[in-house]
């Protein structure tokens, strides 16, 4: 008795492992592909060629005034194909990246 209840929870264990896997990898298939960044001016873009999902792009600059701190400039949630851009300040591009969802 003890070896069957053994090996239905077991089973269960199994299956429920397999679905998670299984959710896990088609989630990680959705997200877009091909993203790159660019600035030019005063405008952040990004833009990715493949997969299904948004992107946006982040900019992260240094104000001239230390105490001030760091600025986080977002762009909007675009689907895939399409491009994603946002106005930034004149102050120094620390940084410039692509966020993915899918």
């Amino acid at each position: 008795m003890r070896a069957r209840k053994w090996l239905s929870g077991a089973s269960a264990t199994a299956l429920l492992t397999a679905g998670v896997v299984i959710g896990t990898a088609s989630s990680a298939s959705a997200t877009p592909t091909g993203c790159s960044a660019q600035v030019s001016g005063l405008t952040a873009s990004s833009y990715c060629s493949g997969g299904t999902g948004e992107h946006r792009v982040h900019v992260l600059q240094k104000h001239f005034l230390p105490d001030v701190g760091p600025i986080l400039i977002l762009g909007p949630w675009t689907p895939v194909g399409s491009t994603s851009s946002t106005n930034i300040t004149p102050h120094t591009i620390v940084n410039v990246w692509v966020t993915t969802r899918g």
